[in-house]
């Protein structure tokens, strides 16, 4: 069952908002590293090298200073640091939970590896994952700061399991682990988590597992908390109308680089979470013009009215020249508020929102 999305809403919404309708403004996480920083996590691996441990956290340190800024200076309204001081989604993860071990890295297609970790005995949850992250990015950011964290179904899956009778079992105790760590960020302050679960868009039959998983997930924790779920680029109508009873409050959809032809899919039943909607493209190295971003944007009106609309890019921005992801996420924002003036006035029919 959706949770309560108008509850934990309007929080996100800037004191000096332009307009009455409110779309709300955000990214799905990850984006391009300034290339100092790479070499700074080369260096810090180079034996010959005088960089040290805690040159690179105050590398890290100032790449978040860096990208919280300019997220902000783009106009989003819900910020992230851009996953500065992560690698890759499950590794970053599975290198903080104890019961995970690395073996090396596994091919996955052409040229490219994976270092897939393997799961060797029970997990366990030690240390806070992200809080120290949070505090920081919350410190140096003046707009909320939004946590995404990678789903227990994709840390489960995504993995060699060698200690559980199932990996379903794994993913259970992996979303147990999840809550704690939800439950640690909510008491530092968060107040929006997102759930990453790119596994799902390449196994939709598992859809019930991860229902289970968003329970447990979501247990304790407060409405006021806005819980989102990503799913990355598949056939939504595999899990749809199931998504309907999730416990999530917003359910971000990669559509944009499909041309939105699965749109309608969401139109019956009728969609109950808010939904969160990629309108730029993050698989190609141009700007969108804000034009085009604005007709984007009136394709998730078919779906829910604009006070449950969520706009952001597809998914994350990191493989892109840093210039192009800011300038998609700086058209995407004046797209959005642009829209919102033209709800505003009557222009836009939020009843038959393709109409001129």
């Amino acid at each position: 069952m959706v949770r309560n999305p108008s509850a934990n809403r309007e929080q996100f919404r800037p004191n000096d908002h332009p307009n009455d309708a409110f779309l709300l403004t955000t990214v799905v996480g990850s984006y391009p590293k300034p290339k100092w920083l790479n070499r700074a996590d080369e260096l810090v691996d180079d034996p010959d090298s005088k960089f040290d441990a805690s040159d690179l956290e105050e590398a890290h340190d100032d790449a978040c200073r860096l990208i919280t800024h300019e997220h902000e200076r783009a106009g989003l309204d819900t910020v992230v640091d851009g996953e500065m001081r992560r690698n890759e989604m499950v590794e970053f993860f599975a290198d903080r939970i104890d019961g995970y071990e690395f073996n090396g890295p596994v091919k996955v297609w052409g040229h490219n590896y994976f270092d897939k970790p393997s799961v060797v005995e029970e997990v366990e949850y030690d240390e806070p994952w992200l809080v120290d992250e949070f505090e920081f990015t919350s410190n140096v950011a003046e707009r909320p700061v939004k946590v995404p964290i990678t789903g227990p179904y994709t840390l489960g899956f995504w993995a060699f399991n060698e200690a559980y009778p199932s990996t379903e079992e794994l993913v259970y105790d992996l979303a147990d682990l999840v809550n704690e760590e939800v439950e640690k960020l909510v008491e530092a302050g968060a107040r929006y988590i997102q759930i990453d679960e790119p596994a799902l868009a390449t196994t939709p039959e598992d859809h019930a597992i991860v229902g289970e998983a968003l329970e447990r997930i979501v247990s304790g924790i407060d409405e006021e908390v806005r819980i989102g779920l990503h799913v990355c680029y598949g056939d939504y109508s595999r899990i749809y109308p199931e998504i309907n009873d999730y416990p999530i409050d917003e359910f971000d959809v990669e559509l944009c680089n499909g041309d939105f032809e699965q749109i309608p899919t969401f139109t019956d039943p009728e969609f109950e979470p808010d939904l969160a909607l990629g309108v730029v493209d993050a698989h190609t190295a141009e700007v969108e013009p804000v034009e085009e971003i604005k007709e984007n944007i009136r394709q998730g009106l078919r779906v829910v009215p604009p006070e449950k609309l969520t706009i952001s890019p597809d998914c994350g921005l990191k493989l892109l020249p840093r210039d192009i992801a800011y300038g998609k996420t700086e058209n995407m924002v004046t797209a959005v508020r642009e829209v919102e003036a033209e709800i505003d006035s009557g222009e836009i029919d939020v009843e038959n929102p393709l109409d001129d």
